[in-house]
């Protein structure tokens, strides 16, 4: 299985913060980005909003940089929002990453858990669906030959119009990001791409029934067991002990889940309820070694069999020094405990 991390760069938190104290957030973020690929690490993700307190706007420029500090990890977006983005410029940018890491970028594409999107680039909510099935169609046309003819809705038609530059990939690998809607598990299956699922929160177990959605669909539409691969993406933090890890993770948890709360009409988090999400059935992935890595494999077995685990590590509670120490301790236990628990 590959493990790895996936990070929304977040900006510095406190009210004084300027951009001399975003500038260090993203040095430090490329910092952790080598370290985890020293450590051995599988892969990395930069998300992609368009709020204050991150700094991912601009996804396919930090992991440019990360790819001339890096020699073996992948890189990959987390996700690319695909609603708000022209296929072209999206291809263009991730073959050229490809080019610069020597064939090891990747894109995860999705709509995004956030709209900020929408008003920012005059986009339509009503329109939220079409436009990316759209431009999903498009991009794969793109990846799938170098001259394209194509027309759609909310695009300029294309007619023999060659796309460069062109990865060193020989297919740049593209997964579909999705949340919990059975139209994009189906989706996902029919074209045979994989599948990366954000779980947050709630029991991982559930959403067995709609990766099986996706697998009877991909079957259905001809591809192989070998292509539908399913990664899943979650809260995550580890430390020496799951105390130490607790008490690390839980108060930046808290504080960034009750402001989301606040824009999206959910409670406040509580801790009872935390304590639900970091056991053996919750979706949140928190505690030492030992733990973390019997609770990735109990998800896989619960999914019917996974191929890739993120931790989504951002949080405001955690330093640089302690998302080092999560990196050190996910390289060198974590991974090996994982890989030991498999056949």
């Amino acid at each position: 299985m590959e493990i790895g991390i996936d990070s929304f760069a977040g900006g510095m938190q406190h009210q004084q913060a300027g951009q001399a104290e975003n500038a260090r957030a993203m040095e430090e973020l490329l910092a952790r980005i080598k370290f985890a690929d020293e450590k051995g690490l599988h892969v990395f993700g930069i998300g992609e909003h368009y709020r204050k307190e991150f700094l991912d706007a601009a996804p396919a420029v930090i992991l440019a940089a990360a790819a001339t500090q890096t020699k073996q990890i992948k890189l990959s977006s987390a996700v690319t929002v695909l609603s708000a983005a022209d296929p072209v410029r999206a291809f263009q940018q991730y073959a050229t990453l490809d080019l610069i890491s020597k064939g090891r970028a990747e894109m995860v594409v999705g709509r995004g858990s956030f709209i900020d999107s929408f008003p920012l680039f005059g986009l339509d909510l009503k329109d939220y669906d079409a436009l990316f099935v759209e431009k999903l169609d498009l991009l794969l046309q793109i990846r799938a030959q170098e001259t394209v003819s194509w027309k759609g809705k909310f695009r300029p038609a294309l007619e023999e119009q060659g796309i460069y530059p062109r990865p060193l990939q020989p297919v740049l690998p593209v997964w579909l990001g999705v949340g919990g809607t059975p139209a994009s598990f189906r989706r996902a299956g029919e074209l045979g791409l994989p599948l990366m699922v954000a779980v947050i929160g709630g029991e991982t177990h559930r959403f067995r029934p709609l990766i099986d959605l996706y697998r009877e669909a991909g079957k259905a539409a001809g591809h192989s067991p070998e292509t539908l691969k399913v990664g899943l993406h979650s809260l995550g933090y580890v430390a020496e002990n799951k105390k130490e890890a607790v008490e690390n993770y839980y108060p930046g948890y808290a504080e960034m889940f009750t402001k989301i709360g606040r824009e999206r009409g959910w409670g406040p988090v509580t801790w009872p309820g935390f304590l639900s999400q970091t056991g053996e059935k919750g979706a949140i992935v928190v505690g030492d070694p030992e733990e973390v890595a019997a609770k990735i494999k109990r998800h896989s077995d619960a999914l019917g069999g996974i191929s890739r685990f993120t931790f989504q590590m951002d949080n405001a509670g955690l330093s640089h020094a302690q998302l080092l120490e999560a990196i050190r301790l996910i390289g060198e236990e974590v991974i090996p405990r994982v890989n030991a628990s498999f056949p």
